[in-house]
Protein backbone atom coordinates (compact mmCIF):
# COMPACT_ATOMS: atom_id res chain seq x y z
CA UNK A 1 0.00 0.00 0.00
CA UNK A 2 1.31 3.61 -0.68
CA UNK A 3 2.03 5.45 1.93
CA UNK A 4 -0.45 8.14 3.59
CA UNK A 5 0.36 11.87 4.50
CA UNK A 6 -1.30 12.15 7.89
CA UNK A 7 -2.76 15.30 9.11
CA UNK A 8 -1.87 16.17 12.73
CA UNK A 9 -4.86 16.73 15.12
CA UNK A 10 -6.15 19.63 16.34
CA UNK A 11 -7.52 19.81 19.31
CA UNK A 12 -11.81 19.14 19.18
CA UNK A 13 -14.57 19.52 20.84
CA UNK A 14 -15.66 17.11 23.51
CA UNK A 15 -15.94 13.63 22.35
CA UNK A 16 -18.25 12.76 25.07
CA UNK A 17 -21.88 13.08 22.66
CA UNK A 18 -20.78 9.76 21.59
CA UNK A 19 -20.98 7.74 24.72
CA UNK A 20 -24.64 6.89 23.87
CA UNK A 21 -23.74 5.14 20.64
CA UNK A 22 -21.24 3.28 21.82
CA UNK A 23 -23.12 2.32 24.98
CA UNK A 24 -25.81 1.15 22.69
CA UNK A 25 -23.06 -0.67 20.14
CA UNK A 26 -21.97 -2.75 23.21
CA UNK A 27 -25.45 -3.40 24.32
CA UNK A 28 -25.51 -5.35 20.86
CA UNK A 29 -23.01 -7.65 22.59
CA UNK A 30 -24.35 -10.58 24.91
CA UNK A 31 -23.59 -13.40 26.97
CA UNK A 32 -22.41 -14.74 30.56
CA UNK A 33 -18.20 -13.67 29.66
CA UNK A 34 -19.05 -10.31 28.85
CA UNK A 35 -16.18 -9.14 31.41
CA UNK A 36 -18.51 -6.01 31.93
CA UNK A 37 -16.39 -4.19 34.79
CA UNK A 38 -13.08 -5.18 32.55
CA UNK A 39 -15.21 -3.81 29.27
CA UNK A 40 -16.31 -0.74 30.78
CA UNK A 41 -13.22 0.55 32.51
CA UNK A 42 -11.89 1.14 29.16
CA UNK A 43 -14.60 2.65 27.45
CA UNK A 44 -13.67 6.69 27.08
CA UNK A 45 -9.86 5.94 27.37
CA UNK A 46 -9.99 3.82 24.44
CA UNK A 47 -12.92 6.34 22.58
CA UNK A 48 -10.51 9.72 22.86
CA UNK A 49 -7.43 7.89 21.70
CA UNK A 50 -8.96 6.40 18.00
CA UNK A 51 -11.59 9.81 17.83
CA UNK A 52 -9.17 12.21 18.42
CA UNK A 53 -5.09 10.79 18.62
CA UNK A 54 -4.64 7.77 16.67
CA UNK A 55 -3.13 8.35 13.06
CA UNK A 56 -5.07 4.89 11.68
CA UNK A 57 -8.50 4.31 10.14
CA UNK A 58 -10.05 1.12 7.84
CA UNK A 59 -8.37 2.99 4.62
CA UNK A 60 -5.01 2.72 6.66
CA UNK A 61 -4.53 -0.37 8.21
CA UNK A 62 -1.83 -1.68 6.19
CA UNK A 63 -0.09 1.57 5.72
CA UNK A 64 3.40 1.72 7.06
CA UNK A 65 2.94 5.17 9.03
CA UNK A 66 0.11 4.15 10.84
CA UNK A 67 0.03 4.44 14.34
CA UNK A 68 -0.45 1.05 16.01
CA UNK A 69 -2.44 0.07 19.39
CA UNK A 70 -1.69 -3.23 21.08
CA UNK A 71 -5.07 -4.22 23.44
CA UNK A 72 -2.93 -5.80 26.07
CA UNK A 73 -5.70 -5.93 28.34
CA UNK A 74 -7.81 -8.57 26.13
CA UNK A 75 -10.22 -10.11 28.40
CA UNK A 76 -13.60 -8.05 28.48
CA UNK A 77 -12.95 -6.52 24.80
CA UNK A 78 -16.32 -5.18 24.25
CA UNK A 79 -15.33 -1.62 24.42
CA UNK A 80 -12.99 -2.37 22.20
CA UNK A 81 -15.05 -3.68 20.01
CA UNK A 82 -17.71 -0.67 20.26
CA UNK A 83 -15.08 1.13 19.34
CA UNK A 84 -14.03 -0.06 15.91
CA UNK A 85 -17.76 -0.48 14.82
CA UNK A 86 -18.33 2.58 15.77
CA UNK A 87 -15.05 3.95 13.58
CA UNK A 88 -16.05 1.40 10.72
CA UNK A 89 -13.54 -1.05 11.25
CA UNK A 90 -15.83 -3.80 11.49
CA UNK A 91 -19.53 -4.14 10.72
CA UNK A 92 -21.68 -3.27 13.03
CA UNK A 93 -24.05 -6.58 12.29
CA UNK A 94 -20.69 -8.57 14.17
CA UNK A 95 -21.34 -7.71 17.12
CA UNK A 96 -24.39 -9.47 18.09
CA UNK A 97 -22.75 -12.91 17.81
CA UNK A 98 -19.98 -12.01 20.05
CA UNK A 99 -18.15 -14.99 21.39
CA UNK A 100 -20.39 -17.55 19.17
CA UNK A 101 -18.67 -20.06 17.34
CA UNK A 102 -18.29 -18.55 14.22
CA UNK A 103 -18.01 -15.02 15.17
CA UNK A 104 -14.77 -13.16 14.27
CA UNK A 105 -15.53 -10.83 17.62
CA UNK A 106 -13.87 -13.90 19.95
CA UNK A 107 -13.74 -13.40 23.78
CA UNK A 108 -9.97 -12.08 23.17
CA UNK A 109 -9.10 -9.96 20.22
CA UNK A 110 -7.85 -12.19 17.39
CA UNK A 111 -5.48 -10.24 15.12
CA UNK A 112 -6.30 -12.95 12.22
CA UNK A 113 -10.05 -12.16 12.08
CA UNK A 114 -10.17 -8.39 12.36
CA UNK A 115 -9.33 -5.25 10.28
CA UNK A 116 -7.37 -2.80 12.93
CA UNK A 117 -6.43 -5.18 15.12
CA UNK A 118 -2.18 -5.38 15.54
CA UNK A 119 -1.68 -8.55 18.21
CA UNK A 120 -3.92 -11.42 19.32
CA UNK A 121 -4.31 -10.95 23.55
CA UNK A 122 -5.29 -11.70 26.59
CA UNK A 123 -1.98 -13.74 27.97
CA UNK A 124 -1.33 -10.93 30.60
CA UNK A 125 1.82 -9.02 30.66
CA UNK A 126 2.73 -10.01 26.59
CA UNK A 127 1.51 -6.09 25.37
CA UNK A 128 4.24 -4.39 26.56
CA UNK A 129 6.77 -6.05 25.60
CA UNK A 130 5.37 -6.20 22.25
CA UNK A 131 5.14 -2.83 21.98
CA UNK A 132 8.89 -2.31 22.83
CA UNK A 133 9.49 -4.77 20.27
CA UNK A 134 7.43 -3.07 17.71
CA UNK A 135 9.05 0.51 18.57
CA UNK A 136 12.26 -0.84 18.13
CA UNK A 137 11.45 -2.27 14.59
CA UNK A 138 9.59 0.75 13.65
CA UNK A 139 13.10 3.00 14.91
CA UNK A 140 15.24 0.33 12.91
CA UNK A 141 13.25 1.00 9.74
CA UNK A 142 14.02 4.47 9.60
CA UNK A 143 10.00 5.04 10.77
CA UNK A 144 9.70 8.09 13.12
CA UNK A 145 6.22 9.18 13.06
CA UNK A 146 4.25 5.88 13.68
CA UNK A 147 3.51 5.76 17.31
CA UNK A 148 2.70 2.76 19.05
CA UNK A 149 0.11 2.74 22.12
CA UNK A 150 0.01 0.10 23.93
CA UNK A 151 -3.38 -0.66 26.93
CA UNK A 152 -2.93 -2.28 29.78
CA UNK A 153 -4.35 -3.47 32.77
CA UNK A 154 -2.92 -2.19 36.61
CA UNK A 155 -3.11 -5.86 37.39
CA UNK A 156 -0.86 -6.82 34.80
CA UNK A 157 1.92 -4.94 36.28
CA UNK A 158 2.12 -7.78 38.42
CA UNK A 159 3.63 -9.70 35.93
CA UNK A 160 7.53 -9.29 35.62
CA UNK A 161 7.54 -9.04 31.76
CA UNK A 162 6.42 -5.51 32.11
CA UNK A 163 8.67 -4.38 34.52
CA UNK A 164 11.19 -5.55 32.22
CA UNK A 165 9.84 -3.63 29.32
CA UNK A 166 9.59 -0.40 31.54
CA UNK A 167 13.37 -0.92 32.57
CA UNK A 168 14.01 -0.87 29.14
CA UNK A 169 12.09 1.71 27.28
CA UNK A 170 13.21 4.04 29.24
CA UNK A 171 17.02 4.16 29.31
CA UNK A 172 16.42 3.07 25.05
CA UNK A 173 14.77 6.58 24.56
CA UNK A 174 11.72 5.05 22.88
CA UNK A 175 9.67 8.19 22.88
CA UNK A 176 7.26 6.65 20.40
CA UNK A 177 5.83 4.10 22.77
CA UNK A 178 3.20 4.48 24.92
CA UNK A 179 1.35 3.13 27.03
CA UNK A 180 -2.45 3.70 28.75
CA UNK A 181 -2.82 2.08 32.17
CA UNK A 182 -6.88 1.41 33.14
CA UNK A 183 -6.27 1.89 36.53
CA UNK A 184 -9.42 0.06 38.56
CA UNK A 185 -7.59 -1.14 41.70
CA UNK A 186 -6.93 -4.40 40.38
CA UNK A 187 -3.68 -4.90 40.80
CA UNK A 188 -1.97 -6.73 43.96
CA UNK A 189 1.33 -4.76 44.19
CA UNK A 190 1.55 -1.02 44.51
CA UNK A 191 4.54 1.54 44.56
CA UNK A 192 4.75 4.74 47.24
CA UNK A 193 3.09 7.45 45.23
CA UNK A 194 1.06 5.70 42.68
CA UNK A 195 1.57 3.68 39.28
CA UNK A 196 3.15 6.59 37.57
CA UNK A 197 5.82 6.91 39.88
CA UNK A 198 6.47 3.50 38.85
CA UNK A 199 7.63 4.14 35.72
CA UNK A 200 8.99 7.89 36.25
CA UNK A 201 11.72 5.97 38.12
CA UNK A 202 12.60 3.87 34.76
CA UNK A 203 12.65 7.31 32.82
CA UNK A 204 9.31 7.30 31.37
CA UNK A 205 6.98 10.78 31.56
CA UNK A 206 4.15 9.70 33.36
CA UNK A 207 1.16 11.59 34.27
CA UNK A 208 -1.92 9.86 36.24
CA UNK A 209 -5.48 11.40 35.48
CA UNK A 210 -9.38 10.65 35.59
CA UNK A 211 -10.02 7.78 32.99
CA UNK A 212 -13.72 9.16 32.66
CA UNK A 213 -12.96 12.72 31.59
CA UNK A 214 -12.60 13.27 28.13
CA UNK A 215 -10.34 16.56 27.76
CA UNK A 216 -7.74 15.30 30.78
CA UNK A 217 -7.24 12.03 28.91
CA UNK A 218 -6.80 14.04 25.35
CA UNK A 219 -4.24 16.46 27.16
CA UNK A 220 -2.44 13.67 28.65
CA UNK A 221 -2.45 11.97 25.29
CA UNK A 222 -0.98 14.75 23.65
CA UNK A 223 1.49 16.11 26.10
CA UNK A 224 5.09 17.19 25.17
CA UNK A 225 7.60 14.11 26.52
CA UNK A 226 11.17 14.61 24.46
CA UNK A 227 13.14 12.08 23.76
CA UNK A 228 10.83 9.83 26.32
CA UNK A 229 8.30 7.02 26.03
CA UNK A 230 4.83 8.35 27.74
CA UNK A 231 2.72 6.31 30.25
CA UNK A 232 -1.12 7.46 30.93
CA UNK A 233 -2.57 6.31 33.91
CA UNK A 234 -6.29 6.34 33.59
CA UNK A 235 -7.87 5.73 37.20
CA UNK A 236 -11.62 4.78 37.07
CA UNK A 237 -13.79 3.93 39.72
CA UNK A 238 -12.66 0.34 41.77
CA UNK A 239 -13.65 -3.27 40.12
CA UNK A 240 -15.73 -4.41 42.40
CA UNK A 241 -17.64 -1.29 43.43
Amino acid sequence: MKNTTYARHAPQAPSAAALPELHRLMALMTGDEKHSPAATSTLDALWVLYDRVLRVSPETVADRERDRFLLSKGHGPMAYYAVLAAKGFIDEELLSGFGGYESPLGHHPDRTLLPGVEIGSGSLGHGLPLGVGSALGLRAQGLTEPRVWVLIGDAELDEGSNHEAIAYAGPAGLDRLYTLVIDNSSATHGWPGGIASRFEAAGWSAETVDGRDHEALYAAYTAPHPGRPRAVVARVEPKNS
